[in-house]
């Protein structure tokens, strides 16, 4: 199964990327996930099952650690075709 997750991170800093967005960016960046897309109003990434559920574990702990204060996200089960 591929998973699509799509994620945001707050508070938002329109100056500067605050601490807890850059780890989101590392842990997505970091994972065996493909078609990432890592912007500053929203970030998708789509993978195996495991290893998207693996990745979204990894970055709410480490960017809630990292001083988020909400993180929204949205997971859905995609298909070949839908990329």
């Amino acid at each position: 199964m591929r998973l699509r997750v799509e994620f945001t991170t707050e508070p938002f800093d329109l100056d500067e990327a605050p601490a807890h967005a850059l780890v989101a960016r590392e842990v997505i960046e970091g994972a065996e996930l493909d078609a990432v897309d890592v912007g500053p109003f929203g970030n998708t990434a789509e993978g195996g099952a495991d290893a998207v559920l693996t990745a979204v574990d990894t970055l709410l702990r480490r960017s809630l650690k990292a001083g988020a204060t909400r993180i929204s996200l949205q997971v859905n089960v995609i298909g070949e075709g839908d990329r």
